[in-house]
């Protein structure tokens, strides 16, 4: 798993992340999912060195083994805003001024952040099942409920989810070697039984309910956009299409002059699923930007 990549920590903007990098050229930073760490790109990190990039891919604050801060009342040190700011951090650190972003479900949310707040860095931006979390919020109904209640049940506090959790990860979060490939399931594995991972990956959320929505609420008053050209995809097995229809249809007011995507054959887990497809894809929207071709 990740033949020729480097594994080191690197200082964020308050925690040290756990960071896996390698290749040479145009630089790429590829941010997880819940509950997922930087192992569930182990397929299509490879690819794209092969096509000739630079490939970082950090555990987030919170989640593998990257550093987990004591978190507030407002569950501020788990917002985007401050996982954003260690990704660049580790980026500026490892020599890359401005880079490519791919996020996938909560890192979509790290990586929208990092494109708002700091658009001098970030090329080109490309989320994966997902919607701005302001924006999700906002559409909620009794569907997006029913089938997103765990945002609910993670993201509150008078009965934390943890004490839950931490009594069988395993059967909570599901996943299989077979799905994984068996060392990103065990590094996967380590992840879920630390119940400090778990107290932090439910801040995440936490977050998600509260400060990350005043930031998103407060963009979008404001009318600022992401600037460089956006790639949405989505996986055709999940449900984001029976929620949003287009999904790109929900990105348009948040949008600069290009925006591009569609859906993608696969579930959820589109890295670990349809990684061929998604660096095709990837790498064509590049090509077609100007950038990292």
């Amino acid at each position: 798993m990740f033949e020729g990549f480097e594994l080191t920590r690197r200082e964020g903007n308050g925690a040290r992340l756990r960071v896996r990098h390698g290749g040479g050229g145009p630089p790429v930073l590829l941010l997880h999912g819940h509950p997922r760490t930087h192992a569930t790109w182990h397929r299509v990190a490879p690819l794209l060195v092969a096509a000739g990039h630079t490939v970082v891919c950090p555990d987030l604050r919170g989640y593998g083994e990257s550093d987990k801060p004591p978190s507030d009342p407002e569950h501020r040190p788990y917002s985007k805003r401050a996982m954003a700011d260690d990704c660049l951090a580790v980026m500026r650190r490892l020599g890359h001024e401005r880079f490519a972003v791919v996020g996938h479900d909560r890192g979509a949310y790290v990586a929208t952040r990092l494109a708002l707040d700091h658009p001098h860095a970030v090329s080109t931006l490309s989320v994966l099942d997902a919607v701005p979390l302001g924006e999700a919020l906002h559409r909620c109904d009794a569907r997006f409920a029913a089938r997103w209640w765990h945002w609910f049940f993670l993201g509150q506090t008078d009965k934390p989810a943890e004490r839950l959790i931490d009594a069988d990860p395993d059967a909570w979060y599901g996943a299989t070697p077979e799905q994984m490939g068996a060392e990103a399931y065990e590094d996967y594995r380590r992840a879920i039984h630390d119940p400090a991972t778990v107290h932090a990956m439910c801040e995440d959320y936490r977050a998600g309910l509260g400060v990350d929505r005043e930031h998103d609420d407060t963009d979008r008053r404001a009318g600022r956009r992401i600037r460089c050209p956006l790639q949405v995809l989505w996986a055709t097995r999940d449900d984001m299409a029976d929620l949003y229809g287009d999904v790109r249809d929900v990105w348009r007011d948040w949008a600069g002059d290009r925006l591009d995507g569609g859906p993608i054959a696969s579930g959820h887990h589109i890295a670990e699923e349809a990684p061929d497809e998604l660096v095709t894809l990837v790498r064509g929207f590049w090509q077609a930007a100007g950038a990292h071709a």
